[in-house]
């Protein structure tokens, strides 16, 4: 039978001391702000100036092969010529086929320079109107913008409208803000979605892509074919030398203006934008990258636009943010 014993039981504890605060692991430093650093490489590169030096060597080398190149081919055919003249006919004509392609090329590029051209003095002429209070000049404005957008059938609408009302208003401001109430607002609306669909997508780029350099590839690129699609909708088409042209010449702006800076009110105005740095870095690098997407987007609609922004009327980076990342990164916006 088992002794049952009474009374209290007295347990031997180690003389080891237990873990106490001081033995707590350390408190992890906070993570750096995330800087969006993929944005910041493209608005260097897109803002330096060329070198001098640099230019005269491609421009000799780009000479240099082309000379080497037509002379070869000039021999090319003219000895098939010589020893077979029917294949040497097919070998001249698809020579010619191709300096006919170049020649086209090279005139599409120039019709696209004179188009962003045009844009450019159509605003200046607007920005004079607006400065000066000069009524012809804005009405010449009108004018100049129904013509540009006669073909456009989205904008019929608009122009009817303005060609209706414009007889009535006497007023150099009035008369502005009523075409930018009738065509660009259409426009306006049709570039956010391009502004708020690019910076998705570098922002998805910088987040999802760990490789090295792939992110800054995929934000040049993403920003080049968001200025291009802009110039595009207000009706500057640009070709391959027109769209990187005009990204230079936005990005040059940016940096000069310092609004590819990253600083808190750009991390505040992106909601969550820190808490994602806390828990992701790429996360947090990718809403950064975005935000400053949509910076060079809204200058990209200043210099394409054919009319200045009026009072109100200019998007905000904050609001075209939280439009792009709703729902990214598990509603981080």
């Amino acid at each position: 039978m088992t002794e049952t014993r009474k009374g209290p039981v007295l347990i031997e504890l180690d003389d080891a001391p237990g873990a106490g605060p001081r033995d707590a692991p350390p408190v992890p430093e906070a993570l750096p702000p995330p800087e969006g650093r993929a944005m910041q490489v493209v608005a260097t590169l897109g803002a330096r100036r060329p070198n001098r030096l640099a230019r005269v060597f491609w421009g000799a080398l780009l000479a240099l092969v082309g000379f080497v190149a037509s002379l070869a081919a000039w021999e090319f055919v003219t000895g098939l010529l010589a020893s077979n003249p029917a294949l040497g006919w097919i070998a001249a004509g698809l020579v010619g086929l191709v300096l006919v392609t170049l020649i086209l090329i090279a005139l599409r590029e120039l019709a696209a320079f004179a188009r962003l051209g045009k844009l450019d003095d159509l605003r200046r002429e607007a920005e004079h109107a607006l400065s000066a209070g000069d009524l012809p000049a804005a009405r010449r404005v009108a004018g100049r913008l129904e013509a540009l957008y006669r073909g456009r059938a989205e904008l019929a609408q608009g122009r009817a409208e303005m060609v209706k009302r414009q007889g009535e208003v006497f007023d150099a401001a009035d008369l502005v803000a009523l075409a930018e109430a009738e065509l660009m607002a259409p426009l306006d609306a049709a570039a956010r979605i391009e502004v708020e669909a690019a910076a998705r997508q570098v922002a998805t780029a910088t987040a999802l892509v760990p490789l090295a350099l792939a992110d800054v590839v995929a934000a040049l690129t993403a920003n080049i074919r968001m200025i291009r699609r802009i110039a595009e909708i207000y009706g500057g088409r640009s070709g391959a030398l027109g769209a990187w042209r005009l990204t230079r010449a936005v990005l040059t702006h940016l940096v000069a203006t310092g609004a590819v800076a990253i600083g808190d009110d750009l991390i505040g105005s992106v909601a969550g934008g820190s808490v994602l740095s806390k828990v992701s870095r790429r996360f947090g690098e990718g809403v950064v990258n975005g935000a400053l997407t949509a910076r060079v987007g809204v200058a990209a609609m200043e210099v394409c636009r054919p009319l200045p922004f009026g009072a109100g009327r200019k998007p905000g980076v904050t609001a075209l943010v939280r439009r792009a990342l709703t729902g990214l990164f598990g509603g981080a916006t």
